[in-house]
């Protein structure tokens, strides 16, 4: 067909991330890594500085959200990655340390920017075996 038309064609957006631990901390911990090895390969970031953060929610999966948009938050504004996280969870409020450096396009070579952790495919549970997952989808 040539001339004027419109046609529909694959767009794959979003990537699921999900962490799996010994405590619900370690998948909170692990799902943060999973989300920096969307934007690069977590290796590759050197832990030299630390930044602080917090914050609360009235369900595990809300807060799940909260954290990794509150890690999205920071790398923005600092256009720093993160490599290696220490995360406390206490009745759905969270205190966490992540470990990171300036983001360098030539070191880092970042393949997307992620947009935020989305509600899609959100899940936070312990599992018959024991381990923990936390899993939701993030736009990119």
């Amino acid at each position: 067909m040539t001339g004027k038309h419109w046609e529909h064609f694959p767009h794959e957006a979003d990537m699921g991330v999900r962490g799996i631990g010994n405590s619900k901390e370690e998948a909170f911990e692990q799902a943060a890594i999973a989300m920096s090895a969307v934007i690069t390969d977590p290796t590759k970031i050197s832990d030299v500085e630390r930044v602080e953060i917090s914050c609360a929610a009235p369900d595990d999966e809300l807060l799940l959200v909260d954290w990794l948009n509150a890690l999205i938050y920071e790398m923005a504004t600092r256009k720093w990655l993160f490599s290696r996280f220490e995360v406390h969870i206490k009745d759905h409020a969270l205190t966490a340390r992540a470990w990171g450096e300036p983001m360098d396009t030539g070191k880092h070579q970042p393949a997307v920017e992620i947009k935020g952790a989305t509600y899609t495919a959100l899940r936070v549970a312990q599992e018959s075996n024991g381990e923990w997952v936390a899993q939701c989808v993030v736009d990119v």
